[in-house]
């Protein structure tokens, strides 16, 4: 790292290839941190988080219970351990809550002003952040597993819904009305995601066993239905027969450059395909157990070389290079059922949540503890205890520090 710092300074690399260099590093060395926590107020099963995409600051997470929770993941104190504050609830006696399960949240991508869940009492609520009330929610026909919306909306924003109808619909929020029914699987969908780079690319997967790419400026049609057996050498466009999976596909999720999409599924499998060749890259990762008919969200790296996906598999959560399918290593903490990962993308830490009702922290810092102690022991007038650790680092920066005697000397 030293090294790094070093020919960055004097110009011999160039700052892409430090943070590409740094980000690998911490991705690849993650564990259940000893230091950060978040706050445990969880009274069922966690199904779903976001970090909010304009400050990357704050956690929310919907839980099996109907209820919502906003943490704060900054830490102001100065210290090693720290844990994340609860800042909003909204309870499941809350008049607002949703009757049953929340299995989706999201955070609005450009202001965490707005949020919105939905789960299984098929109605989708869009929440003011700011009096924590809805400001507006859709009822629809089928028990909803996820939604998702654009990450850079233009003229509209379009959220897609997938839930236990086998056609995805899409809502414009500002009217609050369907703008399209994408019709073509011929079972419940489970998932749904937007291309992090095209606007009018959307990806689904269903109960069918399939996954579908779609151009919504053209939605009586499907784009590409990947296939198992279409290689870079054979692609065919056979889109009655062609299944991604042999089980329900319950995860999707694109790369951060959005040229390869992953799919999950309950045939113990993950495929990667590629986006715009419309095939299968082939890539095995070898078994993954994973029976749950519900979605699951996993998450891929941004900036690290290669590329990781982080991969919830019953109480376990499994790490892979995309392009290798190498296993890297496997996550383990968590006492029950893994429903959710989220990757943080500028601390470079990984999330996750299940039905053990805790939200896990997994970190690549290890030895904050002993570089704090070294630190303080290099200042001989300090004494490394405990109070006088948490009163030092404690102190307000801009707080006066002069003395109210002026004429006092000493």
């Amino acid at each position: 790292m030293l090294r790094f710092l070093e020919d960055f300074r004097t110009g011999i690399v160039e700052p892409k290839t430090l943070i590409t260099a740094e980000t690998s590093k911490r991705s690849y060395n993650l564990e259940l941190s000893k230091h950060r926590d978040v706050e445990n107020v969880f009274t069922a099963g966690v199904n779903s988080l976001d970090i909010d995409r304009s400050e990357r600051r704050y956690l929310l997470s919907g839980s099996a219970d109907g209820t919502i929770h906003i943490h704060d993941l900054h830490n102001f104190s100065g210290l090693p351990h720290f844990t994340s504050k609860l800042i909003c609830k909204v309870d499941r006696n809350n008049r607002n809550a949703h009757r049953y399960s929340v299995e989706c949240v999201q955070w609005y991508p450009l202001d965490n002003g707005l949020f919105i869940t939905s789960g299984m009492d098929k109605v989708i609520k869009i929440w003011d952040t700011n009096c924590m009330k809805p400001a507006d929610f859709i009822a629809l026909e089928g028990r909803i597993f996820q939604h998702h919306i654009a990450l850079s909306p233009n003229k509209s924003v379009l959220v897609a819904v997938a839930s236990s109808l086998n056609q995805v619909l899409l809502i414009d929020l500002r009217s609050g009305s369907y703008t399209h029914e994408l019709r073509g699987h011929t079972s419940s969908t489970l998932c749904c995601q937007w291309s992090p780079t095209e606007d009018f690319l959307l990806a689904t997967g269903s109960c069918d066993n399939k996954v579908f790419l779609w151009d919504i400026r053209s939605p009586k049609t499907i784009l590409k239905s990947f296939s198992l057996y279409d290689t870079k050498d054979h692609v065919r466009n056979d889109f009655k027969t062609a299944t991604a999976h042999d089980g329900c596909v319950n995860g999707l999720g694109f790369t951060s450059d959005g040229f390869f999409l992953l799919s999950y599924g309950t045939d113990n499998r993950m495929q990667l395909w590629n986006v715009y060749g419309g095939y299968n890259e082939m890539v095995n990762y070898g078994e993954i157990p994973n029976e749950t008919k519900k979605c699951m969200q996993f998450d891929v790296t941004s900036h690290s070389s290669p590329s990781l996906v982080y991969v919830p598999s019953e109480g376990n959560i499994f790490v892979f290079e995309i392009h290798s399918g190498k296993k890297v290593s496997t996550l383990l903490g968590h006492y029950n059922t893994v429903n959710s990962c989220i990757y943080h993308p500028f601390y470079h830490e990984l999330y996750s949540a299940g039905n053990d009702r805790n939200v896990l922290v997994w970190t690549a810092d290890h030895n904050q503890d002993a570089a704090y102690d070294d630190y303080l022991k290099s200042h001989t007038h300090y004494k490394v205890t405990e109070e006088k650790r948490s009163r030092y680092f404690a102190k307000n920066i801009t707080a006066d520090a002069w003395s109210s005697d002026e004429g006092d000397e000493s």
